[in-house]
């Protein structure tokens, strides 16, 4: 790599408070990158220009938040065929044939699953909320042969048109069914929201696991629901780091070692614990 340091970084319309530069500063150290990762607040009319300027400055590589995961695709020469089924693209990789994009955060959600040792085979899945996160988890399921997966929103018949290959439910039919695995996709109980949760308890008792995309709360209203009916808890942290680390992966086209990733996780866990609650994004 040349002498010059990378500017590496998220771009996003309100970014407030992430651990995403900590994250990243981390595997800079761990794996010997010069770089430095900023937050880029981008207003909405500015986002084809601020993808050109990056090009332009040979960026060594960005991430995308709420809300252009979805606008950015159309300023992209290339899609990976995930991120294309998925519908949506949080990493960008620039070269001089253009900019590719891809998702990590369905790579991100696989090695968190698999860390924690959540089946997907042959099991019933559920999935609250039908926004830009749920997308990557949904295409996750259904590449892992979900035995069923719903979806589960206030507005079943307007999502019904976008997803209708799943099952879409309204939060009152979740009461009556009962499944494997219950994943939170929407930002309720995130910091500064904390007393709120997705379902009842009743509802995530009927569960064998519970996974929240959260992370800040480090315990979400809903997993402490989870823990106190003795449902395997799983919160958004590992997911964060591993997405983190795959992106990093595609850019400077190395392997970081899960070792790298378990450690980060670990130092961030502590920290998000130490600071008490901050704002999530990501």
């Amino acid at each position: 790599m040349s002498l010059n340091t990378s500017i590496y970084g998220l771009i996003g319309e309100k970014l407030g408070h992430s651990h995403s530069s900590y994250i990243h500063k981390l595997i800079f150290e761990k794996v010997g990158i010069k770089g430095i990762y900023n937050l880029f607040e981008v207003p909405k009319e500015k986002l084809k220009e601020s993808v050109d300027t990056f090009k332009i400055i040979k960026c060594g590589g960005l991430n995308v938040t709420i809300p252009y995961k979805v606008e950015v695709m159309k300023e992209l020469y290339e899609i990976s065929e995930k991120a294309r089924k998925i519908g949506a693209v949080n990493t960008l990789k620039f070269s001089r044939e253009g900019i590719s994009g891809f998702n990590t955060d369905y790579i991100g959600f696989g090695k968190m699953l698999s860390k924690f040792r959540v089946e997907i085979k042959n099991n019933i899945c559920v999935v609250l909320g039908s926004g830009g996160a749920a997308r990557a988890v949904l295409q996750y399921l259904k590449d892992n042969f979900a035995k069923d997966i719903y979806v589960v929103t206030r507005n079943p018949e307007k999502t019904s048109e976008i997803y209708g290959e799943f099952k879409v439910i309204s939060y009152d039919e979740l009461s009556n069914l009962k499944g494997d695995v219950i994943i939170n996709c929407t930002p309720k109980g995130m910091y500064p929201k904390e007393g709120e949760s997705p379902v009842d308890k009743e509802v995530v008792a009927k569960f064998s696991s519970a996974v929240d995309l959260i992370y800040n709360p480090v315990e979400t209203l809903f997993l402490k629901y989870a823990r106190e009916s003795g449902v395997k808890a799983v919160n958004g942290l590992y997911m964060l780091v591993s997405q983190a680390a795959a992106s990093e992966e595609i850019w400077n086209d190395i392997s970081i070692d899960e070792i790298i990733v378990d450690e980060i996780f670990e130092v961030l866990e502590e920290k998000i614990k130490s600071e008490g609650h901050h704002h999530h994004h990501h």
